[in-house]
This record gives C-alpha cells, structure tokens and sequence, in this order.
C-alpha cells in the first residue's frame, strides 16, 4: 500500500486523475471553496435526506457530471480531530472495497489537515487492505486498492508529507506484529520469532542475537526457563539492538513478552477460547514492529529489544503449583499459579536490562485477564511510578492514537505477594489482580526508569473480527520518537 500527498485545491477535486474520491467532511455545512461539481449534488442529496452531515454517513455517488473521478465517496467526520479523520476515512475506504479502485485520493472539508491526521490516512488505509493468508489459501483476494493521494493545498503539503513518512512506518510495524500475532502457534514457534527477528535485522540493519537453551542457562534465567521446561519447543532470548544516536547515548529499552502459546501450564486454562492465547505474544510482536517502525525512520535514537520466547505447555517436566525457582537477580519465586508466567519470563528480562544502563525500560505484555476486567479492549493499561515516563507514554498513546490509562502501583498492593517460602509469590489475592502483576515485576526495576504496559485488552480482537490489532506500536513509536527528539 502506497500513501502519497498530492497538491490539490478544494475547488479543483474534479480535476483529480484517479479510480475513486473520498472526500471527508466534518462540521454540519459545506465549505463553500468546495469544487461545485461535488457539492452541487452532495448538498441535493443532503436536501432530499439521503445524506446526513453524522458520523458514520457515507454516501457513493458514480460518474458524477464534471467530475475525472468515476467514483465519488462522501464521508461524514464526527470532528476535525485525527481521531474522528481516521474513521471517517476507514468508512469511507469500506464504501469502496468491493469496487475495482485502485488508486483513490482523499480530501478533507472542514478541517485544516495537519501531520497527525496524514499519519492517520495511512493507518486507515494499511488497515483497509490488510488481509490474513499465510496459512489460508482461501482467504479473499484483498482489496483492488493500490495507492491513496492525501490532498491538500499548498500551505499544508509539508505538514501532511512529514505525516505520511512517519504514518508509512508505523503502518508497516503494525501490519508486521498483526500478522506474526495472527500466526498459529505451530507457524510462530520461538524459533521462528528468532528467525524473523534475525530476517528484520537483515533488512533493517539491525544487531541481533539469539540466546539458546545452553546460553540462557549460562545467564541464570531460572525463572525464564522454569516457564519453558514443560514444552518440546526450546525456548529462546533475543536481543535487537537499534543504533541510530551516539554510542555514549544511554538506550530505550522494549521488552516484549513472548509467549508464544499458553496452555496455562499444569494450571490449565479452560478449554473454551484457549486457541486465543496463541495471542500471548503480543507483546513480543509489538517490539518487533516498534524497532522495523524506527528503522525505517533512521530515528536519532539508541533501542534496545528483548524478548524472552517460550511456550507454556502442561508435561511431566512441568513447572508446578508450589515450586520455587530462582530468578536471574538471584530472588526466588513460589510459583502459586503456572497460568502467571508472562511476569516469570520478564522478570528476567527486566534483570538482563540493567546491563545496557538504559534511559528507560518499558515492557510489553498480554498480561493479566484482570486489566481486560478492568479498561476493557479500548485502552491499554499503563503502570509505573515515574511522573515524567507516565507523562511520555500516555500523550505518545494519544499522538499515536492508541491510548493507554495510568494504574495505580501503591505499596499496599505489595502485601499480596508474601511468600512463606520464597522471597516473593508469583500471584497475589484476585482482586487487583493486574496492579499486582505489576508490582511483582516492579521489584525487578529499582536500577532505572521503568513502565509497564498491560495490553492484554488490546493487543488482539475476539469474535468475528478475531486477530492481531498491531497494538501498542503506535504509542511505542511515538514514545521513541519523543526520547531522540
């Protein structure tokens, strides 16, 4: 998919050389330098009540009078933010799927189109084409759509040009953690996520490393490995490094959670929906997507990725309800639920990062069920007990329009991980249940800035719609952005 900005008046749409025209207008009455072959028939229709200026509202008009375009489609914005832009625009691109367009420009009436809302176009038109294959043969062609022009005039063109670019590379990271997301746990083992994160760093001259079994062991992942010793498939950590800044410029780190599918381990999850947790390694896909999205950016900035890969599988070598296993930082864990491993693979990670002296760590996870109970699938929930990060990440998930929400990480929370046996338990009462996760990996953080993002709600959908949302690349791109600026 191919987005691109093109220099073009409202009073000149009919001029357009294209398959199709969106034109998307937000307010409740035309602009009049709208080019009058469009809004002659568009206010008719409006007069007649077969428009409306309310969002959702799309109206097709074909073969217009005057007008290049064959297909003309009018979209109705509930305001002038990004927000609103973006989904009027993915109706109206719906308006056109079954339709032999190939190229379609895009305009906009009532609202001045700024770098956010050329960086929503392109989301909206990556998401419009995107279509799951690699193991259906079966599935629909994909949609006739090629390209997409974002028109604007000449004062806004720089604007919208800077949009475009970091909408590109976004869209591309998002597309790549949705469809590795979307891969069945037998086609997105831990070796094959290490294999694609070795075909990224070809590609996007990145240093990657992939520790093995024997390595990881070497390290004293304990808690890491006790996670993965149930299963046939060997587990795997790797290390993405992005240098873009000065070698003395101190890294961002991303750790992503890299289950790649979760049984639920002799704490077995029930059976219903449990194909879902292929899902569980979200997190990992959202690292891999962030550091393709600087890449492509040539970001001024030092990232570091680290993803510990595993699968979660009922066995005789399992790990058990009552077992005690030794971490990388040297504390020890009573495993009180082998379902609440995702924190026994970070919190190993978050140890290996203290080496790379980092800015910041945030990690990445399909966490806990209990942040789904408790933000639903809107936004993503964000934990941290640094004023200025929390600040960082939630306007980059406003910027990038993938929210999050702040959670608390009180000290009370604490108490719930007491163990008679081991310096922590991995689990703490239900209620609260992902401010203690939180908590619990937050005692693996005191040598640098940390955040945590639950993304358990968010990172895929349920239902018809099931799949991979690419979630939270945007707000993790952003965030990156705003620590090389």
């Amino acid at each position: 998919m191919d987005v691109r900005h093109q220099i073009l008046s409202l009073s000149a749409l009919s001029t357009l050389s294209a398959d199709a025209l969106l034109v998307v207008v937000a307010g409740d009455s035309l602009d009049p330098l709208l080019d009058a072959a469009i809004a002659g028939p568009l206010a008719d229709a409006i007069a007649h009540g077969d428009f409306q200026l309310k969002a959702g509202r799309t109206l097709y008009l074909h073969r217009l009078p005057g007008v290049k375009a064959p297909r003309v489609v009018i979209s109705a914005s509930a305001g002038t933010t990004p927000k609103a832009f973006k989904a009027a625009v993915a109706q109206g691109l719906a308006a056109l799927k079954t339709t032999g367009a190939r190229r379609v420009g895009i305009a906009a009436v009532g609202l001045e189109v700024d770098a956010s809302h050329a960086e929503a176009t392109v989301g909206a038109a990556f998401d419009a084409v995107y279509v799951y294959r690699h193991t259906k043969p079966s599935a629909p062609p994909a949609p006739a759509l090629e390209a997409a022009l974002l028109l604007t005039d000449k004062g806004h063109a720089k604007m919208a040009q800077l949009g475009l670019a970091r909408g590109q590379a976004i869209a591309a990271g998002v597309q790549l953690a949705r469809e590795w997301a979307n891969r069945p746990a037998n086609h997105c083992t831990p070796t094959m996520l290490a294999e694609q994160a070795k075909k990224l760093g070809k590609s996007h001259d990145l240093k990657v490393e992939v520790l093995d079994r024997k390595a990881i062991e070497k390290e004293g992942m304990g808690s890491f490995l006790a996670v993965s010793q149930g299963s046939e498939e060997p587990p795997r950590f790797i290390v993405l490094r992005y240098n873009g800044a000065a070698k003395n410029k101190a890294p961002v780190v991303l750790v992503g959670k890299g289950v790649t599918f979760d049984t639920g381990g002799i704490s077995i999850k029930p059976a219903a929906e449990m194909d879902e947790m292929k899902f569980d390694m979200g997190g990992a896909a959202s690292v891999l997507g962030t550091f393709r999205a600087i890449a492509e950016l040539k970001a001024k900035v030092n990232l570091v990725g680290l993803i510990p890969a595993c699968e979660n599988m009922p066995d005789g070598r399992s790990l058990k309800p009552g077992d005690v296993v030794t971490s990388l930082s040297g504390q020890t864990i009573e495993v009180l639920n082998t379902d609440a491993e995702g924190r026994l693979l970070l919190c190993d990670a978050l140890t290996y990062a203290e080496r790379f002296k980092p800015a910041a760590v945030v990690d990445i996870a399909t966490l806990t069920g209990a942040c789904v109970i408790a933000l639903g699938h809107h936004r993503s929930g964000l934990f941290t007990a640094d004023e200025t990060l929390a600040t960082e990440l939630s306007e980059a998930g406003q910027a990038g329009l993938d929210p999050c929400w702040r959670m608390p990480l009180d000290e009370e929370y604490d108490d719930g991980l007491k163990s008679n046996f081991a310096d922590m338990g991995n689990v703490g009462p239900r209620a609260g249940g992902a401010i203690t996760a939180a908590m619990f990996l937050r005692r693996f953080t005191s040598k640098y800035r940390w955040a945590h993002l639950d993304v358990a709600g968010t990172a895929w959908k349920s239902g018809a719609a099931k799949g991979g949302t690419g979630r939270p690349v945007p707000l993790l791109t952003h965030f990156v952005l705003s620590q090389a600026a």
